[in-house]
């Protein structure tokens, strides 16, 4: 029997369920303009968002583990690449560049030219400080977390706030052991 070979982004992409992208686009949106009046504090939307990725990646990671075929990654580093480009791609249909390394390589950008939940926003002149992805950052933290990184993910650039690009800066903070729930020899 042949070993089960590591699925690409493209491959994993053309397999997957989707969804209508103007659909999800302006669902999005909603979601963000509903926090936006409900919430008030652009500070607090941002806050809101990043919780909701959290969720969201905490329960995505067994999907994408499963649709991937992806075995353990050996450090951060391979982990970063297969986030930019098997991740993204098989839940935005969108690849990132890994960029901006540290000499420890426990910090990395994730630069995404092309971002499909910012199709049809403009942000208005009172909403200059929100993160309108933030969802993302979110997501990228709960699903390092479940396989034993934590994680700090920021925004570094904004194309909706003027910038060539979008940027996420994902710092390692700790590899977490993993902990099993029960012992065997008891």
């Amino acid at each position: 029997m042949a070993p089960v070979v590591p699925r690409s982004g493209d491959a994993v992409f053309a397999n997957v369920e989707r969804v209508n992208a103007e659909l999800f686009t302006l669902t999005y949106g909603a979601i963000v303009r509903q926090l936006l009046t409900d919430l008030e504090e652009v500070e607090e939307v941002n806050k809101q968002l990043d919780q909701m990725g959290y969720n969201i990646g905490v329960r995505l990671i067994d999907e994408f583990l499963a649709k991937s075929n992806i075995s353990r990654c050996v450090d951060f580093k391979e982990t970063a690449e297969v986030i930019a480009k098997v991740g993204f791609k098989m839940f935005l249909g969108v690849t990132a560049t890994v960029t901006n390394w540290d000499v420890e390589g426990t910090s990395c950008s994730l630069v995404l030219e092309d971002n499909p939940l910012v199709e049809f926003v403009e942000l208005p002149d009172t909403c200059q400080g929100l993160y309108y992805c933030n969802i993302l950052s979110g997501v990228i933290r709960g699903a390092l977390e479940m396989v034993s990184m934590k994680t700090e993910v920021t925004w570094v650039r904004d194309m909706l706030h003027g910038d060539d690009a979008y940027e996420l800066r994902v710092k390692l903070i700790k590899q977490v052991p993993e902990e099993y729930p029960y012992k065997d020899d008891e």
